[in-house]
């Protein structure tokens, strides 16, 4: 898929072709007909702890399986979730943490995003930041209490936390999708999005203020339409939209300013 839309951009017309047809003799994705969640293997459901979520690379980080595409595949993502979580953590490492953080992130869970992500940094970190792989706080979150210094769950935690405060995988820019009910107040600046976008938003008693987004190459912005039909300013020009997803063809260092009248 991807292969793909970067031949297009590169127009490469016979290049995505190409990618295209091999995308389209790919079968489904392996579903299980007992709990409607992502199998290990056609047949083979999860059936033990492990530590490699490999078999929901579909939720995250491929987005293949996406909340915002609806129903079905929100079912899927917590069917699979909870198919995870119920043969417990014994079998764990700090990754799988950082890792789950971000998947509750992708299914709009700031609460359990929050809590996987703070028992990576408080069982599975040491006091200089190094993920030390094995659980070093004693509370039995892993049957792993080795300390082999590893780096990517350091990266994952990065990447869950601003799973949290911004996406965009899907083409539509969201703010804060997946922030706890207790993240009254707070803000983030020069985040990326995709599309080139550099994105700073804060809320205020829970009600998202300004928002600047910065478009380095010149794109069309697509941004969830956080003022719920209320009137709003962009760019000082007050306006109203109901619509879902306030839709902008951007040029090369254009700012866009958005905040309630």
């Amino acid at each position: 898929m991807a292969a793909a839309e970067l031949a297009v951009e590169l127009d490469l017309p016979e290049e995505a072709a190409k990618w295209k047809k091999i995308l389209a003799e790919w079968p489904d994705l392996a579903i299980s007909g007992i709990d409607n969640s992502l199998v290990v293997a056609p047949g083979e459901p999860l059936q033990e702890s492990h530590r490699h979520f490999s078999h929901l690379l579909a939720i995250h980080p491929l987005g293949i399986i996406d909340w915002s595409n609806g129903p079905r595949d929100q079912q899927i993502i917590v069917n699979s979730l909870a198919r995870l979580e119920k043969f417990g953590t014994d079998q764990w490492c700090g990754y799988s943490y950082s890792w789950l953080g971000n998947m509750r992130a992708r299914a709009r869970d700031g609460e359990g995003a929050a809590k996987a992500l703070r028992i990576f940094a408080e069982c599975f970190c040491l006091s200089n930041s190094f993920h030390a792989n094995g659980d070093q706080s004693g509370t039995g979150k892993s049957k792993y209490t080795y300390r082999p210094f590893t780096l990517e769950g350091n990266f994952a935690f990065a990447a869950g936390l601003q799973e949290m405060l911004l996406q965009s995988h899907s083409g539509v820019i969201e703010l804060f999708p997946a922030v706890p009910a207790a993240w009254k107040d707070v803000d983030f600046r020069g985040l990326r999005a995709r599309g080139a976008f550099l994105v700073t938003a804060g809320l205020k008693a829970g009600r998202i203020q300004e928002i600047t987004i910065y478009s380095e190459k010149g794109a069309r912005l697509r941004l969830r339409n956080p003022f719920q039909g209320k009137p709003f300013r962009l760019n000082g020009v007050p306006m109203i939209s109901k619509k879902e997803i306030i839709d902008i063809l951007t040029f090369p260092g254009q700012t866009i300013a958005l905040g309630w009248l």
